[in-house]
């Protein structure tokens, strides 16, 4: 078959469409290394953004009551509704149940119907001369049912169905980092608003230390030099007291942040209730260690990926072994033909079949063996995660334990701590007023009264913190309420 010119300009016109011009607009990419470039649509990418962040404004605010003061429970609560990790995982868990059914399917039968119409000249050996017309039409009802696997459809359930409680723990486990992180955000927000307290005290003494310095030099009782150094600790505790202000301002954008919601949010904090916090423990060290080994979301997740991949080992060893199933089809075909340019002739009747296949692969490139090698492997993987998970609970819990000890141990000594540094500046203040003690002393017992305040707040702070890090590491934070049996079950 010889083509013309232009036919050989369409073809290469063609070619160079299929080959090269869509190509090259896929592989767009920066003309240079040295300088950045704007692609072709960022324009429309950033349009959608912008349209998105007033979308996603309009949103998180409308939650929000700007004239209640939110205390942590209130916090909390509103983190798990408007924070986007918990769509997510809700999300997820969802697609996993989803999975779970569909892996169901491969128990019922598989119908399917058909239909076609066709015609068809026929030039064989012996229609060279009469050529043959032939008109067919058909529809049929096709069943294909798997009857015996030897256990890879129950392996593949209950391979999907470990991955639903691993999405479904996952949820759980994201709900409780949420509230542990809105948690803490909260004592910090609450220490950085008390250190700006302890801050705004230390100028006050300063001043006051300030302000006797100069009544002292005034009188002729104090030196050039100790005038001095009471105004530099009164600039020192001045800038203190702003650098104190700029992290209270971090702290809160950080626990907005923990709630899901826009930094710019108007939002009233509630303090940190007076009360003392009160011991209250359930059990000993072993049996925290005993209940974090047996409920926590994370270890859960590893034992069901653990018995997942033990569902994949069977699913892989069952591909050694025949698979039986029932096939059968029900129909009608009609054919007309037409030959030697006579009229049509023809018939149509119902047609119908019926029988088992038996599939039983008898050499496929060793791709079984290497899939059954790699679930074996995933098994042992799956196995030292799990071990490895379980050393890290018990560190976790041993360490939030000591932690939380050592918190309360620390709170008498802080109380003692700045009760005896307020009585020492009180004395040394009074003193040097008198003309009795030195500003060297009065300045030492500024800073330490100072320091004892700081102790107390971060003690504090460290007593709430490290028992909801416990309480996480137990897995006893936002802990759901048991399930019943029998509920909700597939």
């Amino acid at each position: 078959m010889k083509f013309s010119s232009r036919t050989w300009s369409t073809l290469a016109c063609f070619s160079l469409f299929v080959f090269r011009g869509p190509a090259a607009g896929e592989t767009e990419f920066p003309p240079s290394p040295d300088r950045p470039w704007s692609p072709r649509e960022l324009g429309d990418h950033q349009q959608q953004l912008q349209q998105g962040a007033a979308q996603y404004e309009s949103n998180s605010l409308a939650a929000i009551d700007p004239d209640n003061v939110y205390d942590l429970p209130e916090l909390i609560d509103l983190a798990e509704r408007s924070h986007p990790q918990t769509r997510v995982a809700w999300e997820q868990a969802r697609q996993a149940a989803l999975a779970v059914g569909l892996s169901k399917t491969t128990f019922y039968p598989y119908l399917a119907a058909s239909a076609g119409a066709g015609f068809q000249r026929e030039l064989g050996v012996l229609t060279t001369v009469f050529p043959a017309n032939v008109f067919e039409e058909d529809a049929a009802l096709d069943v294909k049912w798997l009857l015996f696997d030897f256990g890879g459809r129950r392996a593949t359930v209950a391979a999907a169905r470990e991955q639903l409680m691993m999405a479904n723990l996952a949820f759980n486990a994201t709900h409780q980092q949420i509230v542990f992180a809105v948690t803490k955000s909260f004592y910090d927000f609450n220490t950085a608003r008390q250190k700006v307290t302890v801050a705004e005290s230390a100028l006050q003494a300063a001043t006051a230390v300030d302000q006797a310095a100069h009544a002292r030099f005034d009188h002729g009782l104090a030196t050039k030099p100790d005038v001095l150094q009471a105004e530099q600790q009164t600039a020192q505790a001045a800038y203190d007291l702003e650098a104190a202000r700029g992290d209270l301002s971090d702290s809160q954008v950080a626990l907005l942040r923990t709630l899901g919601i826009l930094p710019t949010t108007k939002l009233q904090i509630g303090n940190v209730p007076e009360k003392q916090f009160e011991e209250g423990f359930e059990g000993s060290l072993d049996r925290l260690v005993d209940r974090a080994l047996s409920q926590r979301p994370d270890l859960v997740i590893k034992l069901a990926n653990l018995r997942a991949s033990q569902a994949q080992v069977r699913l892989a060893r069952s591909a050694y072994y025949p698979k039986i199933s029932l096939e059968g089809s029900a129909g009608w075909e009609k054919l007309d033909l037409d030959a030697y340019n006579s009229p049509y002739v023809g018939n149509d009747k119902p047609v119908y079949g019926v029988g088992l296949a038996i599939e039983l692969p008898i050499f496929d490139g060793f791709a079984r063996a290497n899939k059954l090698k790699a679930a074996e492997s995933q098994l042992r993987a799956a196995e030292s995660e799990l071990t490895d998970t379980r050393d890290q609970a018990v560190s976790e819990v041993w360490k939030a334990y000591t932690d939380l000890k050592t918190a309360l141990r620390k709170r008498e000594s802080a109380d003692k701590l700045l009760a005896a540094a307020q009585s020492a500046f009180d004395a040394s203040l009074e003193a040097y007023r008198h003309g009795l003690g030195t500003y060297v002393d009065t300045q030492n017992a500024q800073r330490n009264v100072t320091a004892a305040r700081s102790a107390m707040v971060d003690t504090r702070s460290a007593i709430f913190t490290s028992a909801a890090a416990l309480a996480l590491s137990v897995g006893d934070l936002a802990k759901p309420a048991p399930a019943i049996i029998g509920a909700n079950h597939p």
